[in-house]
């Protein structure tokens, strides 16, 4: 590319960055592309591929392992480890989101073919060793399941069950139709007696349903007769009978057997987005109401003081009542008129803050669309990762947003600072540019390093592969941050009426030394007793949403509902905007100009409620344990709420903001 001679080495750098970023992201768009061409369709006798994904235990969602963890035996097939040209140590080529969604998906060694033939295969194990017999007694005492994808639907199978004696298997009764719904009603064994033993199921049913040249559905079930006990020394004999079977469901609605309609479409579900209706249109009421009575009878208060000190008479209100004495204004929130666009403490940081936020703003709402359109594009809880590329995407794309508000917040606060009227020479917008590049990934990247390094330790599939970090990089390097950069020089020389000088963005001139705050105020006037009260208004209005979120992350639902998402977003948007509001509103008329981190922290105080809500879900509504488990959770819900607390907290200061402006705008100044 040619250059201008008036372009900065910063500005050609990223102009050469983001001409590589392009081919990156044409590169990952292709294997997004790659990841959905199969269209499903076999000819007779063709090939189905049976993979096998993980298998762990069901109340630890992340200690996942993979499957020949467990000492199971390679089919007898063309597959076998022993055959040359076998395929049972071939590994799926995935996704980078399927990697990072925890998925490792490795040929089974099954030979099964569209035929609609029934057939079975099997194999064994040699004699039991003692660490054998350990893993089979570890896993089934922790009630672990293996998991399995044949043509993209996913099947759940039970390794063994506990029973006091070895005739017990025979009276064994299942009322469940197949092994997920099994796992469903199943809990760890906290202590193993002494007549109790480990029995594993060494005989699997494996239903196929097809509707023409496409399957449709998978079962997998257990056979209670197959238990065998495992003791050292005992051969095990696995099996795996095919089964096939014509269906007239149709291909396009195969997933909903997966989704529980019943629990996410429950009434209380409903009832909780009305409940959260209510609360804005409250809300909403109490902020028109400072608007339209508490604040006019500011403006004709503070006017008609005007008014006396340009010699008029005004001796009344509107309601036609007498003003008692000429210093009605003597307290209120028009005295900070010269403080009130005073630049925040840590501007730069607060800068960058406020960027991160309205790129997570777009980011979150971006990602919602897109699974909302769904049906346009295919639903996202069908294709593994689909979500966490959607997330990917926005968030590479969205970085410009990120720039372009932190350099536009920095260039309209800085010349209201101490050394802008020193007339010093800074670069603290390269500061502003490097923290807003910065600040989310090195929190991010230092709580899933540690995470990644103990998944590593305990050899767990949700390692990220090396190589699915490096790709992540790079995407970083020459999508995100120059997006970033060419965002932030946008905010840094966005156009305004630069002939009122460089403060034209306020109705207010700023004042040279800033006003004392008075500190005998009532607590309603005090940040510290408003914040709270701001966040738990917010966290009110989807606490209810945040029980079918997370139990989609821990419980191995899939969320589907996003239309009930998108509706609990905005709900919080504006729960959030009209509190911050509200809050800002007290804190100036207790004559405290410091609203900035006041309005920020009403909205972030959000997050705080959350983390503790996720704390509370831990303990009472998971049955989660072992210091893998408990670091991956706490780890994933400290991820959501400095997410969370970003977002609210800069929907918090951008209504407050414009709030401030609004009343400003309106009241006369000296």
């Amino acid at each position: 590319p040619k250059y201008s001679p008036t372009m900065t080495m910063m500005e050609r750098r990223s102009r050469d960055g983001f001409y590589a970023g392009i081919v990156l992201f044409l590169s990952l768009g292709n294997q997004l592309a790659s990841a959905g061409t199969i269209d499903h369709r076999y000819k007779n006798g063709e090939h189905v591929e049976l993979w096998v994904n993980k298998v762990g235990p069901y109340a630890n969602p992340q200690e996942a392992y993979e499957y020949y963890t467990l000492p199971y035996c390679a089919p007898d097939t063309k597959h076998h480890p022993n055959n040359k040209d076998g395929r049972h140590n071939e590994w799926k080529v995935q996704s980078i989101g399927e990697y990072l969604g925890g998925h490792s998906l490795r040929h089974s060694g099954h030979d099964i073919t569209f035929d609609f033939k029934d057939q079975s295969e099997g194999c064994s194990t040699g004699p039991l060793t003692d660490d054998q017999v350990q893993k089979f007694s570890t896993a089934i005492q922790h009630r672990w399941f293996y998991q399995m994808y044949l043509d993209d639907l996913p099947v759940w199978g039970m390794v063994g069950e506990l029973l006091p004696t070895e005739s017990e298997h025979a009276s064994l009764k299942v009322n469940e139709k197949d092994d997920r719904d099994r796992l469903e009603h199943i809990s760890d064994i906290a202590e193993v007696s002494e007549n109790m033993h480990p029995y594993v199921y060494t005989t699997r049913n494996l239903m196929i349903r097809y509707n023409g040249d496409q399957i449709v559905q998978v079962d997998l079930t257990s056979d209670p007769k197959s238990l065998v006990k495992v003791a050292k020394g005992e051969t095990l004999n696995f099996a795996l009978h095919i089964s096939w079977e014509a269906t007239t469901d149709q291909f396009h609605s195969r997933f909903d057997r997966y989704l529980d309609h019943e629990f996410f479409k429950h009434p209380i579900h409903w009832f909780s987005v009305f409940n959260s209706f209510m609360m804005v249109l409250f809300l909403m009421g109490l902020v028109a109401l400072i608007l339209l009575r508490t604040l006019k009878k500011d403006y004709a208060r503070y006017g008609l003081v005007a008014d006396m000190e340009e010699g008029g008479e005004g001796e009344v209100d509107e309601d036609g009542k007498p003003l008692k004495g000429e210093h009605s204004e003597d307290a209120g929130w028009k005295q900070v008129h010269g403080d009130v666009f005073r630049a925040p403490a840590f501007l730069p940081f607060f800068a960058a803050l406020v960027g991160t936020g309205w790129q997570l703003v777009v980011l979150t709402a971006s990602v919602i669309l897109f699974a909302v359109l769904g049906p346009l594009h295919g639903e996202v809880h069908e294709e593994r990762g689909e979500v966490l590329h959607a997330v990917i995407v926005c968030y590479s794309l969205s970085s410009i947003v990120a720039g372009y508000m932190s350099g536009k917040f920095f260039k309209m606060y800085y010349p209201t600072t101490a050394a802008a009227r020193r007339n010093e020479k800074t670069a603290l917008w390269q500061l502003v540019m490097g923290m807003t590049v910065l600040l989310l990934p090195t929190v991010t990247v230092i709580i899933l390093s540690f995470l990644n390094f103990m998944s590593l330790i305990y050899g767990t599939i949700n390692t990220i592969p090396f190589l699915v970090i490096v790709k992540l990089f790079l995407i970083w390097v020459f999508i995100t941050v120059p997006l970033c950069v060419v965002g932030t020089m946008l905010g840094r020389h966005a156009s305004g009426d630069t002939s009122k000088g460089p403060l034209e963005h306020f109705p207010c001139r700023v004042n040279a030394i800033p006003r004392p705050i008075p500190e005998d105020v009532p607590w309603y006037g005090k940040p510290a007793g408003l914040i709270p009260l701001a966040g738990l208004l917010s966290f009110g209005s989807i606490f209810i949403e945040l029980y079918y979120v997370l139990t989609s992350l821990w419980n191995y639902k899939f969320y589907h509902v996003y239309g009930f998402l998108l509706g609990v977003y905005s709900i919080l948007a504006i729960v959030v905007g009209m509190t911050s509001i509200i809050v800002v509103y007290f804190c100036l008329n207790a004559e405290n100009y410091l609203w900035q981190w006041t309005a920020f922290g009403s909205g972030a105080s959000t997050a705080g409620y959350v983390f503790l809500y996720g704390v509370y879900y831990f303990f009472f509504k998971t049955q989660m344990h072992g210091f893998l488990q408990t670091s991956f959770y706490f780890g994933y819900m400290t991820l959501i709420a400095v997410n969370l607390g970003l977002l609210c907290g800069t929907l918090g200061h951008g209504a407050a903001h414009s709030f401030v402006k609004a009343i400003f705008q309106n009241v006369k100044v000296d």
